[in-house]
Protein backbone atom coordinates (compact mmCIF):
# COMPACT_ATOMS: atom_id res chain seq x y z
CA UNK A 1 0.00 0.00 0.00
CA UNK A 2 1.25 3.52 -0.69
CA UNK A 3 2.45 5.71 2.15
CA UNK A 4 -0.29 8.34 2.03
CA UNK A 5 1.52 10.66 4.43
CA UNK A 6 4.48 10.79 2.04
CA UNK A 7 2.22 11.31 -0.97
CA UNK A 8 0.91 14.81 -0.21
CA UNK A 9 0.60 17.05 -3.25
CA UNK A 10 3.60 19.33 -3.46
CA UNK A 11 2.86 21.13 -6.73
CA UNK A 12 -0.06 21.69 -9.08
CA UNK A 13 1.04 18.83 -11.37
CA UNK A 14 0.38 16.39 -8.51
CA UNK A 15 -3.32 17.27 -8.34
CA UNK A 16 -5.77 14.75 -9.82
CA UNK A 17 -8.12 16.43 -12.31
CA UNK A 18 -11.16 15.30 -14.29
CA UNK A 19 -9.17 15.70 -17.53
CA UNK A 20 -6.34 13.50 -16.24
CA UNK A 21 -8.68 10.79 -15.00
CA UNK A 22 -10.64 10.74 -18.28
CA UNK A 23 -7.38 10.47 -20.24
CA UNK A 24 -6.24 7.53 -18.10
CA UNK A 25 -9.61 5.81 -18.47
CA UNK A 26 -9.54 6.29 -22.25
CA UNK A 27 -6.01 4.86 -22.38
CA UNK A 28 -7.03 1.72 -20.49
CA UNK A 29 -10.11 1.25 -22.69
CA UNK A 30 -7.94 1.58 -25.81
CA UNK A 31 -5.89 -1.41 -24.56
CA UNK A 32 -2.86 0.37 -26.09
CA UNK A 33 -0.16 -0.58 -23.58
CA UNK A 34 2.23 2.22 -24.58
CA UNK A 35 -0.56 4.77 -24.21
CA UNK A 36 -1.47 3.35 -20.78
CA UNK A 37 2.06 3.24 -19.37
CA UNK A 38 2.73 6.80 -20.54
CA UNK A 39 0.54 7.80 -17.57
CA UNK A 40 2.80 6.02 -15.02
CA UNK A 41 6.03 7.17 -13.39
CA UNK A 42 9.05 4.94 -14.02
CA UNK A 43 8.96 3.80 -10.37
CA UNK A 44 5.18 3.34 -10.14
CA UNK A 45 3.56 0.52 -8.21
CA UNK A 46 0.36 -1.13 -9.44
CA UNK A 47 -1.46 -3.59 -7.16
CA UNK A 48 -3.72 -5.89 -9.18
CA UNK A 49 -6.93 -7.19 -7.58
CA UNK A 50 -6.00 -10.83 -8.25
CA UNK A 51 -2.84 -12.64 -7.37
CA UNK A 52 -0.88 -14.72 -4.88
CA UNK A 53 -0.30 -11.92 -2.35
CA UNK A 54 -2.67 -10.48 0.28
CA UNK A 55 -2.64 -7.29 -1.85
CA UNK A 56 -3.34 -9.26 -5.05
CA UNK A 57 -0.25 -8.96 -7.23
CA UNK A 58 2.36 -6.22 -6.95
CA UNK A 59 3.78 -4.78 -10.16
CA UNK A 60 6.82 -2.63 -9.38
CA UNK A 61 7.99 -0.25 -12.11
CA UNK A 62 6.74 0.83 -15.51
CA UNK A 63 8.28 -2.14 -17.36
CA UNK A 64 6.57 -4.71 -15.10
CA UNK A 65 3.29 -2.86 -15.62
CA UNK A 66 3.83 -2.83 -19.39
CA UNK A 67 4.61 -6.57 -19.55
CA UNK A 68 1.66 -7.59 -17.39
CA UNK A 69 -0.87 -5.44 -19.22
CA UNK A 70 0.34 -6.74 -22.59
CA UNK A 71 -0.18 -10.31 -21.35
CA UNK A 72 -3.58 -9.43 -19.84
CA UNK A 73 -4.88 -8.00 -23.12
CA UNK A 74 -3.76 -11.15 -24.96
CA UNK A 75 -6.01 -13.29 -22.74
CA UNK A 76 -8.84 -10.73 -22.39
CA UNK A 77 -8.73 -8.85 -25.70
CA UNK A 78 -12.07 -7.09 -25.23
CA UNK A 79 -11.52 -5.96 -21.62
CA UNK A 80 -13.14 -2.59 -20.95
CA UNK A 81 -14.09 -0.41 -18.03
CA UNK A 82 -17.38 1.48 -17.81
CA UNK A 83 -16.57 4.35 -15.46
CA UNK A 84 -19.35 5.41 -13.11
CA UNK A 85 -17.72 8.03 -10.89
CA UNK A 86 -14.46 9.78 -10.05
CA UNK A 87 -13.66 11.07 -6.58
CA UNK A 88 -10.83 13.60 -6.09
CA UNK A 89 -8.70 14.36 -3.03
CA UNK A 90 -5.59 16.43 -3.84
CA UNK A 91 -3.01 14.13 -5.41
CA UNK A 92 -5.28 11.11 -4.98
CA UNK A 93 -8.33 9.97 -6.91
CA UNK A 94 -10.73 7.04 -6.96
CA UNK A 95 -12.27 5.68 -10.12
CA UNK A 96 -15.44 3.57 -9.68
CA UNK A 97 -16.25 1.27 -12.59
CA UNK A 98 -17.62 -2.00 -13.95
CA UNK A 99 -15.11 -4.13 -15.86
CA UNK A 100 -16.37 -6.37 -18.65
CA UNK A 101 -14.81 -8.77 -21.10
CA UNK A 102 -14.38 -12.44 -21.93
CA UNK A 103 -11.21 -14.29 -21.03
CA UNK A 104 -9.54 -16.85 -23.28
CA UNK A 105 -10.41 -19.41 -20.57
CA UNK A 106 -14.12 -18.61 -21.00
CA UNK A 107 -14.47 -16.44 -17.89
CA UNK A 108 -17.03 -13.67 -18.35
CA UNK A 109 -15.87 -10.55 -16.57
CA UNK A 110 -18.65 -8.39 -15.19
CA UNK A 111 -17.34 -7.01 -11.90
CA UNK A 112 -17.82 -3.77 -10.04
CA UNK A 113 -14.67 -2.26 -8.64
CA UNK A 114 -12.53 0.78 -8.07
CA UNK A 115 -8.99 2.02 -8.45
CA UNK A 116 -7.27 4.22 -5.90
CA UNK A 117 -4.64 6.42 -7.56
CA UNK A 118 -1.78 8.53 -6.19
CA UNK A 119 -0.14 11.06 -8.52
CA UNK A 120 3.28 12.71 -8.69
CA UNK A 121 4.21 15.17 -11.41
CA UNK A 122 1.01 14.52 -13.34
CA UNK A 123 1.64 10.76 -13.53
CA UNK A 124 0.42 7.71 -11.63
CA UNK A 125 2.87 6.72 -8.92
CA UNK A 126 0.52 4.21 -7.26
CA UNK A 127 -2.60 2.38 -8.49
CA UNK A 128 -4.44 -0.02 -6.22
CA UNK A 129 -7.30 -2.05 -7.78
CA UNK A 130 -10.24 -3.64 -5.95
CA UNK A 131 -13.24 -5.50 -7.33
CA UNK A 132 -16.22 -7.44 -6.08
CA UNK A 133 -15.92 -11.21 -6.00
CA UNK A 134 -18.84 -12.84 -7.81
CA UNK A 135 -19.65 -16.33 -6.53
CA UNK A 136 -22.50 -18.76 -6.86
CA UNK A 137 -22.29 -19.71 -3.18
CA UNK A 138 -24.53 -18.46 -0.41
CA UNK A 139 -22.03 -17.22 2.15
CA UNK A 140 -21.06 -13.90 3.68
Amino acid sequence: MPDVAAADATDDRDIATPELMKAISAAFNSRDVDRIVSHFTDDATFWLARGPEPVGRTLAGKEAIRRTLAERFKVIPDMRWDHKEYIYAGNRAISVWTVKGKGADGEDLNYQGCDIYTFRGGKITAKDTYWKIVENKDRL
